[in-house]
């Protein structure tokens, strides 16, 4: 087992030490990903390099499936963010978007080698083995012990010591530290027992009250199943975690909506379980990369295959256990991440992408392709030796490394952003009267899908925690996404049942004529497919 440990250790290492070219793809409207329909102005179809961090040796980078920001390390360890920032998840002490990466000053005097990032948080571990967190901690996810301030504008301890690497899930997080029998902590929101201590700490808000809810917890708890073993990979899904231990052998739970934990069954695990095909002969390989998406999850196992499991076309049947992604036989993987649907892997020196994308995140560029239902290399990339991927809510990052590539690099584009603070001011200046009404709009939105929400909620079984509101809008993509950790297929449900919920108080009154054209329910079935496409706004209430 010490062997196994150092060959993973000599892997991770390896990794680690070079730095190369960042490129994002993707959307850059960071206060609209997810939350308005239609395309987005800004999107980067093709892998573009960013003018900050042109010429800087960047390392790691990391950018969940449920977030919207991205944070970059250099090899000198000095950490970058941009994005959104409505809590503070940046770590610049304010709440002002990012267009450009920008040097968190608060962590200079850390060498930061790891980071993750949650859906409004973010947490980075220091070569010394310490970790660090800001942004949002309404359920105790940064871990500092403490749930006194709901956000953390700047960068506070979080309670572990000798971490080695975190991942974070939308509202939870995950460290790993060579601590004796706790190679393995938790803290965030338990609500579907991703933090792997056997609960979910539910609990009624008020005794007379039927309004459930889950018991944050701020202090970083090591698992206590797993104290045996030494876990050496973790990857974080919205509402799920994916991990392997020195043995090979691969771990799941929480939410386990679409079969994401590999189990067989769509059953929520509250404690880790073992997934049955990695077993025996097909255990994983030390070199073996693990990724977790929103609704899926993935790894290599013997051989460098790669399987896949859970939600991982947007049509079609779920698979329930890992299966091996044919596509990609033969090819030697050496880096993965899913975002909320799609994937990015880089491999020898190539770099493939597919998935359900909106905003350019799979990089095909203007004349390719939006989304793909099968592996397909990122033609523009082609020769070039990939470092790390990580994709984010609405976007893709790639380190490419700078050798051998010529000047392939000069022939990309280059993003500028606005300068911090401009991004409010700017636009109004250009154009007022649109921006009003795109705020009008948005409230209007934002309103709109709390009341379906809260009635949607009364018909469903309790769903669970007061989520961010910020990612409520993102009921309005006719994909499937997860709100408040739920998935929710919306062409097949939202379509009837959110437009009955949106007529709502409006859609009662016609309910009593006969032959009228509100929300009644005794009309021939062609008629009700045809108008719930358009009727979502049509059959809201006026205020």
């Amino acid at each position: 087992m010490a062997a196994a440990v150092e060959a993973v250790k000599k892997v991770e290492e390896g990794k680690t030490e070079k730095g190369g070219e960042l490129l994002l793809c993707g959307s850059t409207c960071w206060d609209s990903i997810g939350r308005r329909k239609g395309t987005l102005e800004g999107n980067l179809v093709s892998p573009t390099r960013l003018r900050p961090l042109v010429g800087v040796d960047i390392r790691f980078v990391a950018a969940g499936c449920a977030s919207c920001h991205c944070v970059a390390l250099d090899v000198d360890g000095r950490c970058y963010t941009w994005g959104r920032n409505e809590r503070g998840q940046l770590g610049h002490g304010d709440t002002l978007q990012r267009d450009r990466p920008t040097f968190v000053s608060e962590l200079s005097k850390y060498k930061i080698i790891k980071a993750g990032s949650g859906r409004s948080h973010t947490v980075v571990v220091s070569e010394d083995g310490q970790s660090l967190a800001f942004g949002w901690n309404k359920h105790g996810q940064l871990g500092s012990g403490s749930i006194k301030n709901e956000v953390e504008l700047s960068p506070v301890r979080c309670l572990v010591s000798e971490v080695k690497t975190v991942a974070c899930g939308a509202e939870f997080t995950v460290w790993l530290s060579s601590v004796e029998g706790a190679s393995i902590l938790t803290a965030g929101l338990p609500q579907y027992g991703q933090l792997g201590h056997g609960t979910d700490n539910e609990y009624n808000t008020k005794d007379s009250s039927v309004r459930l809810a889950y018991e944050p917890q701020s202090r970083p708890r090591a698992i206590a199943s797993l104290s045996g073993e030494t876990i050496v990979k973790v990857a974080c899904g919205t509402n799920h975690t994916v991990a392997v231990d020195s043995n090979g052998y691969v771990y799941t739970w929480g939410f386990g909506g679409y079969g994401r934990l590999g189990h067989r069954e769509q059953k929520d695990e509250w404690v880790p379980r073992r997934v049955d095909v990695f077993q025996r002969q097909n255990v994983l390989p030390p070199d073996a990369v693990i990724s977790a998406g929103s609704v899926n999850s993935s790894c290599t196992a013997g051989g460098g295959q790669l399987y896949m499991w859970g939600k991982i076309k947007v049509t079609g049947d779920d698979w329930m256990y890992p299966k091996p992604l044919m596509d990609l036989s033969g090819w030697h993987l050496k880096c993965i991440d899913s975002g909320n649907m799609h994937h990015f892997v880089g491999a020898d020196s190539s770099c493939i992408s597919w998935g359900h994308a909106q905003y350019g995140e799979l990089g095909y560029g203007p004349n390719g392709q939006k989304s793909s239902a099968v592996p397909k290399k990122v033609d523009i990339l082609e020769g070039m030796h990939v470092i790390t991927v990580a994709c984010g809510f609405g976007n893709s990052m790639v380190v490419v490394d700078r050798t051998n590539v010529g000047d392939r690099l000069d022939q990309l584009d280059i993003y500028d952003g606005k300068a911090a603070g401009e991004g409010s001011e700017e636009p109004e200046s250009l154009n007022p009267a649109p921006k009003k009404t795109t705020k009008k709009a948005a409230a209007a939105a934002a309103k709109a899908s709390e009341n379906s929400k809260k009635r949607k909620k009364s018909k469903e079984e309790s769903s669970g925690s007061e989520s961010e509101e910020d990612y409520e809008d993102n009921d309005s993509d006719d994909s499937e996404v997860e709100v408040n950790g739920k998935a929710e297929k919306k062409k097949q449900r939202g379509g009837k049942a959110s437009s009955r919920g949106r007529g709502g108080k409006g859609a009662k009154k016609p309910a009593t004529g006969k032959k009228d054209s509100g929300g009644g329910r005794g009309r021939s079935l062609a008629v009700e497919k045809t108008s719930s496409q358009g009727k979502g706004k049509r059959g809201r209430p006026r205020k």
